[in-house]
């Protein structure tokens, strides 16, 4: 007998037919002997219509009751799966994610789980009971309910998976597994049966919309091995485990993120703390920073460059503008018309040039590179929004199609 933790997206459960399609399976692998815990997602495009309504109440809606709001919606999908479930001829018991012990800080809309206290989840599971548990949040020391960022019901599967010692924890989604890029964008994608945790995280972390960068992070720390796999199709898909290093493929995959916007601090005071006051500000307010240009100080002063989610474009300019006026930098320029290009796989630490064919690649069809940042076993480069798409399409001809 297993322990299974299941998690199903949006997509997955996005009408009622597809919500009684997934109660049908979740019984069915019950019924060959197995003890079940799932995890849902809002249906289709729930989270998005919340958001829309607190915006017609207020451009910036308070966080905590934003949260609340959101919350929501993985409640509705928790119930309507259970009565679907409980058609099939089985128990279920649905839990918020405070009832399923997911305790978090109070970073409201991006809140990170401090512990999880798994003991009603498994005091059901032991009555053979099928557990369905709202993803996507939890609650804080203040006992007021958090969100835990786009993407956060893939965190919460991991971190149960880890609480309740789960044998495996299968993510459910509408594609057949993590591909080589987006399918939808790059018709020779290839399906990966194996990949890293170091490369997935460098995956969600590069705009490739597979997994939550943080639901990675917590699988490598804790070691969780887990599989994505479509719901719909029958297939293999993709398991994420630790690989160890091997003579190979030296990019796995080719990523683009064009959620990114670029903001620029022209002639900052060039001394020691002016970037820990920037930088400090800015993770104080829960805003994550990309990629980071300094250029040469000239004359006491330099320019500044960094990358923030589009998303967090307004809240991080008047934090900075307020800086600027404190240190006395000359402007600052928002610019949204950018996104990001990234070549990521483990093979790469061994391989030298790989940073040259990247370059060159883009140079010769005419693709400008404005930032650059790597790590071990990933390169990454912003380049103008419209040549994002030739971009991803070129680098992948270069580093899958015809290695």
């Amino acid at each position: 007998m297993a322990i299974i933790v299941q998690k199903y997206g949006g997509s997955s459960i996005s009408d009622i037919e597809k919500i009684k399609f997934v109660a049908k399976k979740v019984v069915e692998r019950k019924r060959q002997g197995n003890k079940i815990v799932v995890v849902v997602s809002a249906m289709g495009k729930t989270t998005d219509n919340l958001i829309s309504l607190a915006k017609q109440i207020s451009s910036f809606p308070p966080e905590r009751e934003l949260d609340l709001l959101l919350s929501t919606g993985e409640i509705v999908s928790v119930a309507l799966l259970c009565m679907a479930i409980e058609n099939y001829g089985e128990q279920a018991e649905g839990f918020p994610g405070y009832f399923a012990g997911i305790k978090t800080d109070a970073l409201h809309t991006k809140a990170r789980i401090q512990k999880i206290e798994p003991s009603k989840i498994i005091e059901e599971i032991e009555k053979d009971k099928i557990v369905v548990v709202a993803g996507f949040q939890g609650i804080s020391s203040e006992n007021a309910i958090t969100t835990l960022g786009r993407g956060g019901s893939d965190l919460t599967a991991i971190a149960i998976a880890g609480a309740i010692k789960a044998d495996i924890c299968e993510i459910y989604t509408d594609v057949e597994g993590i591909f080589t890029s987006d399918p939808n964008r790059i018709k020779k994608a290839k399906l990966i049966p194996f990949i890293s945790y170091e490369e997935l995280l460098e995956m969600a972390s590069s705009g490739a919309k597979v997994m939550q960068s943080r639901a990675v992070e917590f699988a490598k720390k804790y070691k969780i091995p887990f599989i994505v796999k479509s719901t719909f199709k029958d297939g293999e898909g993709t398991m994420v485990k630790e690989i160890e290093l091997k003579e190979g493929a030296v990019v796995s995959s080719v990523a683009i993120d064009e959620n990114q916007a670029k903001i620029s601090i022209f002639r900052v005071p060039d001394r020691p703390g002016i970037a820990g006051k920037i930088f400090s500000a800015l993770g104080q307010a829960g805003i994550n920073v990309d990629m980071i240009v300094q250029n040469v100080g000239r004359d006491g002063f330099a320019d500044l460059s960094f990358t923030v989610n589009i998303n967090e474009i307004e809240k991080t300019k008047n934090i900075v503008e307020k800086i600027a006026k404190e240190i006395e930098a000359e402007k600052i320029i928002t610019d949204p018309d950018i996104c990001k290009i990234s070549i990521i796989g483990i093979g790469m630490m061994n391989q030298p040039g790989v940073a040259g064919r990247m370059f060159s690649c883009l140079g010769k069809n005419g693709i400008n590179i404005e930032m650059i940042s790597t790590s071990e076993i990933k390169i990454s480069c912003v380049v103008r929004k419209k040549d994002g798409e030739k971009a991803l399409i070129e680098l992948h001809k270069e580093f899958i199609e015809n290695k």
